[in-house]
């Protein structure tokens, strides 16, 4: 086994003076593990952790001794060695630091280098600020289990989600018509189970798979919710659902032709104010003619009229959150494009992430900042995005316009490449920037344009949309 890098996550905001803790993974290149995987709560080295797609369970995590590491904060250097597993008698090389503290204000990058070998890493950005406004809580909405099509059991899906992609919120998110009532209240007790407010938030989820109205997961503020199943219960009786329990309802994959969503079949504004504009599947957001660098090219690819610019075109509010949608086992970081079978898993894309901003880190705030609309899409990157019109920022809504004044700012660990701003179905202004770190203002005259939204891309192709802002009640 050969150790190749390391992977390296840090709180996105922090305030100077303010303990924070660093989590990060030694990485080797993906091996088979086995229908085992590692041995959690409960023990799945069984015949039933197995996929019906033909997946196998792929872990990157080195296990073999790399001796003292260097951790880079801020021109000081520590060494590291107190390396720990997630499971029992798991040899992998996970690593916690506590108690840093940032003394300054501004953008921080934290380095760790294996002196041996010269291979090093670098984290997420972050940014140190006194008293900031909010915080920027990283997740993934959407992921299956082996009860449907998945790999692993609840358990050990948001075991790997807190303690080895290193997110703040997960939620299982499975088809609802593999379940049973049963089962059912044991993913609501696990999810339950996990939720930690201030260290690791779960929410209670399904994913309704009608192929009519199009596949919706319906996402619970509180302790319980109703499994609803397509064929059972219409999309009438989901919305009702929904609106009895005070859940939201987020169409995704919208753009594909088999699994993908009829806008003008249902919709319900106060339920259904967020799109899954990207996960594996691809980018829903527009089709492959207008740019879309990563169109749906599975399941018989993607359907004009469904993507998310058509719903926005037709009056819709959609905020972005990213998804996963994975079906590998490893909810937050993917490993599905080095599988040897499906032969259409090699057109699948990395998995999205969601960033919430909000001050708490706690299922009701979570909850109502995703409501609000206060999130953005990426590929399974941290970049750290700003973007507002006249003082209003991304999700909300200018209710008088005239002069419309442009901010838009990022920060990332690696070079950004582009940023559009897009309104009303095109594209409205775009900017090449080549810097990690960009601000950007400009103002325009208003011109009966009913939304803006911004994308954002990077050097490396990884790719981020900013939730709209809309002009008029």
């Amino acid at each position: 086994m050969k150790m190749t890098g390391f992977y390296i996550i840090a709180p996105s905001i922090v305030e100077p003076g303010e303990k924070f803790e660093i989590r990060f993974k030694i990485l080797s290149e993906p091996y088979f593990v086995g229908s085992g995987c590692w041995i959690g709560i409960p023990n799945l080295k069984s015949p039933f952790n197995l996929s019906p797609r033909g997946i196998k369970y792929l872990d990157n995590v080195y296990s073999g001794n790399p001796g003292e590491i260097e951790v880079e904060i801020e021109n000081k250097k520590i060494k590291y060695f107190d390396y720990h597993g997630v499971y029992k008698n798991d040899k992998r090389k996970f690593g916690t630091i506590s108690d840093f503290v940032f003394e300054s204000t501004g953008i921080k990058f934290i380095r760790i280098k294996h002196p041996e070998t010269g291979i090093e890493g670098v984290s997420n950005p972050i940014i140190v600020k006194e008293k900031p406004d909010c915080k920027i809580y990283w997740g993934d909405l959407h992921s299956q289990t082996f009860f449907s099509d998945g790999l692993r059991c609840p358990e050990e899906l948001y075991t790997f989600a807190r303690d080895e992609a290193f997110l703040d919120f997960f939620c299982v998110s499975d088809h609802s018509e593999w379940i049973t009532d049963r089962q059912w209240d044991y993913f609501c007790a696990v999810a339950n189970d996990f939720n930690c407010d201030g260290r690791f938030v779960t929410f209670i989820a399904q994913e309704w798979t009608d192929h009519k109205a199009g596949h919706r997961n319906i996402y619970f503020p509180g302790k319980c919710g109703k499994i609803l199943r397509a064929g059972i219960n219409d999309i009438n009786s989901v919305y009702e659902t929904a609106r009895k329990y005070g859940a939201m309802v987020i169409p995704h994959h919208s753009a594909n032709v088999n699994m993908g969503v009829d806008w003008r079949f249902a919709h319900d504004s106060e339920l259904e104010r967020l799109v899954e504009i990207y996960s594996v599947w691809g980018n829903s957001e527009m089709n492959a003619e207008n740019g879309n660098t990563r169109p749906i090219r599975v399941s018989g690819g993607e359907k004009k009229g469904q993507h998310v610019i058509d719903a926005l075109n037709m009056g819709y509010r959609f905020g972005f959150v990213g998804g996963g949608d994975i079906h590998d086992g490893r909810p937050g970081d993917e490993l599905h494009n080095f599988q040897d079978s499906p032969a259409d898993y090699k057109n699948l894309y990395r998995q999205g992430l969601t960033a919430i901003k909000t001050k708490n880190l706690t299922r009701k705030d979570l909850f109502e900042a995703l409501y609000c609309r206060q999130c953005y899409a990426t590929s399974n990157i941290r970049p750290i995005l700003n973007f507002s019109i006249n003082g209003v920022d991304s999700g909300g809504t200018i209710t008088e316009s005239g002069k419309l004044y442009f901010s838009v700012s990022g920060v990332s660990e690696v070079l950004f490449e582009k940023l559009v701003i897009v309104s009303d179905g095109k594209e409205y202004r775009s900017f090449e920037i080549k810097d990690r770190h960009f601000d950007i203002e400009f103002e325009s005259n208003y011109s009966g344009e009913k939304y803006f939204y911004a994308r954002l891309k990077r050097a490396d192709g990884e790719l981020a949309w900013l939730s709209p802002i809309w002009i008029g009640e």
